[in-house]
């Protein structure tokens, strides 16, 4: 090789970003939005350890951090994001209530009681955990249909499990986000209005909707409008681009133009990723920031 295609090699390599395994040599610009993103996104970056990832997340601007399986993991590791999110001053979005069947088994819709000690146990347990991580959310789904049961009857069990869990959550201020979800056909909870009247019922400043923009495009579409209409009940918001149900920009959503409506209605809460990457390894982890650059606009 010579002395100039050296240069010219060189030169070319230092256009390239640069990563340590936890972080990055500067913080990039933090993001207008509080999007979340969750273990494992990163790992090729950051390397198979928690903490490193969430010190990666911080470092690429992100905010906040979400974990669907908090709960299962050890108290111990618990307690260290815990302690690493408050030195990062980054926000912890949702966890999710697990409780025996979770939601591919009938649950709060039965009204037996067997449902309803599970339940009720899990968000005993839920407040410790949030205490841990200083967490403000927990999602909550109720189950599946009871086919043998009216739908007025199943809501009013459901409704029934969730004024008993508020008296649990609302004194540890622990907010419950109800999902509904497109998984499959037989979940009791699929559309965001339905949602919203049993939070109506419910009552409490520990019972929202959690609006999941990838479901809730499958179920009903019309994003932005059904949105605006749940608004007052919405606690939690996720993303997840359709179909593939992978990062922005490569869906039919228009997320630039979502994420700009909620910065016009003042929107501070958190935004969680609960979605795949679209290219696998460190190529798709750039892909993935790059593409909330773009649409955090």
């Amino acid at each position: 090789m010579n002395r100039r295609d050296f240069a010219s090699l060189l030169g070319a390599s230092l256009l390239l970003p640069t990563f340590s395994k936890a972080s990055s040599l500067a913080r990039e610009k933090p993001f207008d939005l509080h999007y979340a993103p969750h273990f494992g996104m990163f790992k090729n970056h950051a390397g198979p350890n928690e903490l490193d990832q969430l010190q990666f997340m911080y470092d690429q601007g992100f905010t906040a951090l979400e974990d669907n399986e908090l709960m299962e993991r050890p108290v111990a590791l618990q307690e260290k994001i815990g302690e690493k999110l408050a030195k990062l001053n980054m926000k912890m979005g949702v966890f999710v209530i697990k409780f025996d069947g979770f939601f591919d088994k009938q649950t709060m819709t039965t009204g037996k009681k067997e449902w309803t000690d599970l339940f009720l146990a899990s968000c005993r347990k839920a407040v410790e955990t949030s205490k841990r991580v200083n967490a403000k959310w927990a999602t909550v789904v109720p189950g599946n249909f009871t086919r043998e049961l009216p739908m007025g009857i199943q809501t009013g069990h459901v409704i029934d499990n969730l004024k008993r869990a508020v008296e649990i959550l609302e004194p540890a201020g622990l907010t419950m986000v109800l999902e509904p979800l497109s998984d499959n056909s037989d979940l009791f909870l699929r559309y965001s209005d339905q949602t919203y009247s049993i939070c109506r019922a419910v009552d409490s400043p520990s019972c929202k909707i959690l609006f999941d923009m990838y479901h809730m495009q499958r179920n009903e579409g019309n994003l932005i409008a059904n949105m605006d209409k749940c608004w007052n009940e919405i606690g939690y918001l996720q993303i997840g681009d359709n179909p593939g149900r992978k990062e922005p920009t490569t869906g039919e959503v228009n997320y630039q133009n979502i994420f700009k409506h909620l910065k016009q209605k003042g929107y501070s809460g958190v935004l969680g990723m609960e979605h795949g990457n679209s290219k696998p390894g460190k190529e798709g982890e750039l892909a993935l920031i790059e593409a909330y650059r773009k649409s955090d606009v």
